[in-house]
Formats: structure tokens, C-alpha cells, sequence
């Protein structure tokens, strides 16, 4: 009976270090969020030429834990029409989860079915201990890095009032192996209007070195509503052979009015 209790004391002793560790997490930073939540749908129709050639989903679908995190599920699905799969089938999902406090991923998925090409790849962001956990291997990150999807979130929040026309911004984007410099250029304001709406918007251009959304041999041009939400209303992306304009088609579940779209 001795035996027992000197066992049952050991094992309070270690719950309760293991818990004294646990709660002397890492610090990670809290940044503010007014420019999404969870519950927003965004859909695109993607045109190619004067044909639409599919469709394209922003979702930030649930709220769930990793790592003891609370997480934005983030998930964009790009889809061909039917029409269009005679000629060249895409079938492209990715997710992030991102932190609701910090704005940094801790998991991204890619899966890629274009034509006959097919790529799957997943990373775990180990933000405590610097390490992005692969399919493919274990490599090294620096804090708060960022997959290209999460990366966009972030860049929603930003305070765009003071810059100027050519003023930059730079993240650190991490895809495959490797941490790759994102530069993210400002070049105006303009006021355009799609199917969803009439919109004045910012236009920014990321220099996206690797691990981008497309394959590209040109510019990518996104048009963000000139709001707290900057929500993005036209996505033109520069292929061998002409241009991809992705086009807002629909909204709904935003983070207060769009104060940007016009009547």
C-alpha cells in the first residue's frame, strides 16, 4: 500500500511540472484584427479572356486548436468550370491555420491537380521551437514566418493611410525547403467595378519569389477594397499566354460595412 501512494505522489509531482511548463508558454505576439473573421466566404469567377474558366473560394471556415492555439481554418479552392476541364482540368485546394492573436501560421496544406500534374505538401509551424515539420523534411524558420496564404490574411490588416505610391513592405514566406523574402509593393488607389459591386480599392503587388498560388510568368496585381476589411475584389495574374483575372463575384459574412463600395 506504501508503494502505491509513494507512486501516486511521483505522478502529481510530474503532472504538476508538466503542467507549470505549459504554462510558462512562449510569448507570442497579439496583433489587431479588424479586417476578417471567422464566417467569411469570398467567391471569385476566373476569366481567362472572355471565358470563365472557373471558379475560385476564400473561406474562413472554423475556429479550431492547434498546439493549444485557437486557429482560423483558412481554405482557398480554385475549380475549373465543366467546360473548361475538356481543355485543361484544375482541381487546387490550400489551407492555413492561422493564429487568431498572432496572425501566423501554425499548419499549411497544398493540393495541387492541374492537367496531369499532381503535388501534395503539408507543414507544420513549429513556432516554439523554429522549425517547419514537412512532408518532405524538417527545416529551420524564423519567427512568425508565413505560408502565401496566410501571408495575404496578414497583409488585410495593415494600415495602408500613410503610404505612399512604391512604398514596400517585406514578410517572410516559407514553402518546400526554404524561407523565401515576400515583397509586397503598394502602387495606388483605383476604383473598379466587378460583378459583386463598385468598389475604391488599393492595388499592391507581391514579388513572390516561390510557393506562389499559380504558375506565372508575369506580374500578379491584386485590388483590395480601400477599407478597414480589404477584401480583395480583382486578382490579375500574368501567365505565358495572356492574363488570369480573378474577379469578386459574391461576399458575405464581413467584419462590419464595406465602407469602400460605391453606389
Amino acid at each position: 500500500m506504501i508503494t502505491v501512494f509513494v507512486k501516486l505522489k511521483y505522478l502529481l509531482f510530474f503532472l504538476f511540472i508538466a503542467s507549470l511548463s505549459f504554462s510558462q508558454d512562449v510569448e507570442f505576439r497579439k496583433l489587431e484584427n479588424n479586417a476578417f473573421k471567422n464566417g467569411e466566404k469570398l467567391t471569385f469567377d476566373l476569366n481567362y479572356g472572355f471565358i470563365t474558366a472557373g471558379v475560385a473560394v476564400m473561406n474562413v471556415s472554423k475556429i479550431k486548436k492547434i498546439s493549444g492555439r485557437e486557429t482560423y481554418h483558412i481554405l482557398f479552392t480554385v475549380n475549373t468550370t465543366s467546360a473548361f476541364d475538356l481543355f485543361y482540368r484544375v482541381r487546387d485546394s490550400y489551407e492555413t491555420y492561422v493564429d487568431v492573436e498572432g496572425l501566423f501560421p501554425w499548419r499549411f496544406e497544398q493540393h495541387i491537380r492541374e492537367g496531369g500534374y499532381t503535388r501534395d505538401f503539408s507543414a507544420f509551424f513549429d513556432q516554439r521551437q523554429g522549425k517547419a515539420k514537412t512532408s518532405e523534411g524538417t527545416y529551420d524558420i524564423p519567427k512568425y514566418v508565413n505560408d502565401i496564404v496566410s501571408a495575404f490574411y496578414l497583409v488585410r490588416t495593415y494600415d495602408f493611410s500613410n503610404m505612399k505610391k512604391g512604398d514596400k513592405f517585406y514578410l517572410e514566406n516559407f514553402y518546400k525547403d526554404k524561407v523565401y523574402p515576400l515583397h509586397v509593393i503598394y502602387l495606388g488607389k483605383e476604383t473598379i467595378s466587378v460583378v459583386a459591386g463598385k468598389f475604391e480599392c488599393l492595388i499592391v503587388e507581391p514579388l513572390i519569389s516561390e510557393g506562389g498560388l499559380y504558375k506565372s510568368e508575369g506580374r500578379l496585381l491584386i485590388w483590395l477594397t480601400n477599407d478597414i476589411q480589404k477584401i480583395p475584389v480583382k486578382v490579375k495574374a500574368e501567365v505565358v499566354v495572356g492574363s488570369i483575372d480573378a474577379e469578386l463575384t459574391s461576399y458575405e459574412g464581413i467584419l462590419g460595412e464595406l465602407k469602400s463600395r460605391k453606389n
